[in-house]
């Protein structure tokens, strides 16, 4: 996006959907970061112009490095500089790297520039690590990682009441996009974004054996807030 304003270009951001591993490992049970809803929200607040969601599928795995760069940067999206990470490979069988697309950049007159390796206390930064340390309910490292807070967005729907009996009447948050990575069980210090104002809680993510619990729930106990107020409310 820099580049682009210092330049006087519009910036553009192409990611495709499904991930690539849903797609060619049909047992893969990969869970995303943000789900295409909160990327789209995310890369509007950074003054990204223009977000391209293009279609993964099988028969588009099969482009050749060359038809990839050509067919699609160049004779669609017309690029004259593009920013890309160092670990980049594309075209069919993962077979370019970032040389290829360099070397691609000057028979089609474009540059390249290169993101190098993003290290926070030497270790490198990457969506696996990232979604590692999701896994195992580290946020402080995952929100390292990110550079940013990370979130869930979902819709507040009814649920059993039994935290208002104790005293403590909780939000129950459905997520309905099942492809969203959620954090390890546990308890965690949240705050959220209710049409424009911000909230702090409590959330619980589990299956609360305490009260015979037998599946997994989000809830969010807010500080301060009136409950009749959340239902059927979008929070993020």
């Amino acid at each position: 996006m820099k580049v682009a304003k210092k330049n006087n270009l519009c910036s553009i951001v192409l990611t495709f959907f499904p991930h690539p591993r849903m797609v060619l490992q049909k047992d893969s049970d990969l869970k995303m970061i943000d789900t295409l809803e909160e990327k789209q929200q995310f890369l509007e607040k950074m003054g990204v112009d223009v977000l391209i969601v293009h279609p993964f599928s099988k028969a588009f795995s099969r482009l050749t490095a060359l038809e990839f760069t050509r067919d699609l940067l160049v004779n669609q999206l017309r690029i004259s500089q593009l920013v890309i990470g160092y670990d980049h490979r594309f075209g069919r069988n993962r077979e370019a790297t970032i040389d290829d697309l360099k070397s691609f950049g000057l028979d089609y007159n474009f540059t390249v520039d290169e993101i190098p390796s993003q290290d926070i206390e030497s270790i490198a930064v990457s969506s696996t690590r990232v979604r590692n340390a999701l896994n195992n309910g580290d946020l402080k490292a995952a929100n390292q990682f990110l550079g940013r807070p990370f979130g869930l967005t979902g819709t507040v729907v009814k649920g059993d009441g039994i935290g208002k009996k104790f005293g403590f009447p909780t939000a129950n948050i459905q997520v309905k996009q099942d492809y969203k990575l959620r954090p390890q069980n546990g308890v965690y210090l949240v705050r959220s974004e209710l049409t424009g104002i911000e909230f702090f809680g409590m959330m619980n993510i589990g299956m609360r054996p305490t009260v015979s619990g037998k599946t997994t729930q989000t809830e969010i106990h807010f500080f301060n807030l009136k409950f009749k107020s959340l239902r059927s409310r979008n929070i993020s």
